[in-house]
């Protein structure tokens, strides 16, 4: 990219703002712009300076993270990331977030109470580039589903066909971007489907306990996060829980959720190849695959498996993604049946399990 990515950094904290200025300025492709010590005085250097992106503290004195947030969206809007404390306090009010237009969240928990501190600081580099240069990306092709409105992005033509074939269960994987992603379909879907739903979204521990339990408020479909040992029933909707892998097993007459660390050596954990793969070892070619917005290329290796036994795949379209990374490895592979945008998932999902 031809210019540095412009960063303001908005917390109370000073350790903070020291430490996420030292991280990220030793990027070469960040600048940051400034630092604000709460969110009146963020929100006065975010109209004023236009960053690329803002890390914002969730709880703040003189102003807290939401309002800022809000006031930013509305005045002068761009990528926000939040900054949370891993607490369901802090999962609800970062849930909140995303509906005011947050684009994804990081902890200080994770970030600053970790030994692995290069990894953290890799990750949150690597979030901030993926974030920014999709938006760059969809803006120079004048079709930016982080500017336009839901209809704009629902008037972009699907490609492909979904088969209509007598589906067992549905698997999705999703990572960033997500949790309102999340919030745009699983409320449409109907109660037709009439087979279970897998999620794995990559969160931390509570943030998907808090998650599960806001969709379920807002669904047709029962939404729980996954408990070990859960026997799988017809519409519902089973979130795997931060910090724990999702896999299935046969007992007699029923199917049982497993949670479990392993692998260990996942990128992600929950993993949206593992359960991808485990729900191949039960549901075969009848379970239907959904990737959706995210960096990286989980959910290719149980997409791949997928399709070499006949089963079928929707993919997220570009411009309606917070960052096209896992749906792109899908579609570059050529293993996507049918590629939608955002708001005609849902739909795409209900026609084939009409009655």
């Amino acid at each position: 990219m031809k210019r540095k990515i412009k960063v303001l950094i908005v917390d109370d904290s000073a350790f903070m703002r020291k430490s996420l200025s030292i991280m990220l300025s030793k990027e070469p492709n960040i600048e940051i712009v400034g630092t604000a010590k709460d969110g009146k005085e963020g929100y006065k250097f975010a109209k004023e300076l236009r960053p690329d992106v803002i890390t914002l503290d969730v709880e703040m004195p003189v102003m807290d993270g939401l309002t800022a947030l809000k006031l930013i969206m509305k005045d002068a809007p761009t990528s926000v990331i939040m900054v949370s404390s891993l607490t369901t306090d802090g999962a609800e009010a970062t849930l909140k977030a995303f509906e005011y237009g947050a684009v994804d969240f990081f902890s200080k928990e994770q970030s600053f109470v970790n030994v692995n501190i290069a990894k953290i600081k890799d990750d949150l580099i690597r979030k901030i580039k993926s974030i920014v240069y999709q938006k760059w990306n969809t803006a120079h092709s004048g079709n930016s589903a982080l500017t336009k409105t839901p209809l704009d992005v629902a008037s972009t033509t699907s490609r492909g066909v979904l088969p209509k074939t007598e589906y067992s269960a549905i698997a999705l994987g999703v990572s960033t971007g997500g949790p309102i992603s999340l919030q745009k379909i699983i409320p449409l879907l109907s109660e037709d489907i009439n087979v279970p739903m897998f999620i794995v979204q990559h969160m931390p521990p509570k943030f998907t306990k808090s998650l599960a339990d806001r969709l379920n408020g807002m669904s047709k479909l029962t939404v729980k996060e996954a408990e070990h040992g859960d026997i799988i029933k017809k519409n519902f909707v089973y979130i795997a829980p931060g910090g724990k892998h999702m896999g299935f097993v046969k007992v007699g007459i029923d199917i049982k959720i497993l949670l479990s660390d392993e692998p260990t050596t996942s990128l992600h954990r929950p993993s949206v190849d593992v359960m991808f793969k485990s729900a191949i070892s039960i549901y075969g070619k009848k379970m239907l695959g959904v990737i959706m917005t995210g960096m990286g290329k989980d959910g290719l290796e149980g997409i791949t498996e997928l399709k070499k036994i006949g089963g079928s795949c929707l993919a997220q379209n570009a411009s309606s993604c917070v960052v096209y990374g896992m749906p792109k490895a899908v579609v570059d592979a050529g293993y996507a049946d049918i590629i939608v945008p955002l708001e005609q998932i849902a739909n795409k999902i209900n026609s084939v399990f009409k009655k």
